[in-house]
């Protein structure tokens, strides 16, 4: 499988793990983070064969952009977490950022 296909798995596990981890309410419903920690574990589980290929620097950049846009993205829907414009506009030079390390890695 494709670092980079690895690494986006690594990434959406990272992603549910926060959503789930929200949902624990800090653990106080441990189903649910129980289930966080099992996505975090899957998470590293992707994320590690892909710094095989991937520098680790581009590899974590990636990972972290796309899983703050994400959480973002699902705290303003899923939990009417509003950010205000310069919040937004500092998320999107995140994400210029990673998606320009991707554009110029050859890994």
């Amino acid at each position: 499988m494709s670092a980079w296909i690895m690494l986006l798995l690594a990434v959406a596990f990272e992603i549910a793990g926060t959503a789930l981890l929200k949902l624990s309410d800090g653990f106080a419903r441990w189903e649910w983070g129980a289930l966080a920690v099992g996505a975090y574990i899957l998470s590293l589980w992707f994320f590690a064969p892909a710094l095989k290929t991937i520098p680790v620097g581009i590899a974590y950049a990636v990972w972290v952009g796309l899983g703050i846009l994400a959480a973002a993205v699902i705290g303003g829907v899923f939990f009417n977490q509003q950010l205000d414009l310069v919040q937004y506009l500092c998320i999107a030079l995140i994400l210029i950022g990673a998606v320009g390390l991707r554009l110029t890695t050859d890994a």
